[in-house]
């Protein structure tokens, strides 16, 4: 748990304001997180949500903010993590988005 706790603290210094607005602006998808949600919310844990619930136009700004390769290396480095992490996203946006990532990322 504390090592989550450093990840968390490690990621919300690197932000910049537009991340940090990003993720405010989104922050409904984050609902169980204590707020301020760009302090509490890993950026693992952003690629997750957004990926699963957001909208193309969320996927599309967070590719605008974050860089699409280092989004596509958060989600491989999540998928492959564990059989927990992997399960967190839903089947098809594994599937989509492997193929999207190996297409347009690298």
């Amino acid at each position: 748990m504390q090592g989550n706790n450093l990840l968390q603290l490690k990621s919300s210094f690197s932000r910049t304001q537009e991340l940090i607005n990003y993720i405010e602006a989104r922050q409904a998808l984050f609902w169980y997180s204590p707020a301020p949600k760009s302090e509490t919310v890993s950026d693992e844990l952003l690629v997750e949500h957004i990926l699963n619930y957001g909208s193309m136009d969320d996927v599309r700004e967070l590719f605008k903010v974050m860089n699409i390769k280092d989004v596509a290396n958060i989600f491989f480095d999540s998928i492959n993590k564990s059989e927990r992490r992997r399960n967190n996203y839903h089947k098809i946006i594994i599937n989509y988005f492997t193929l999207f990532f190996n297409k347009y990322a690298y």
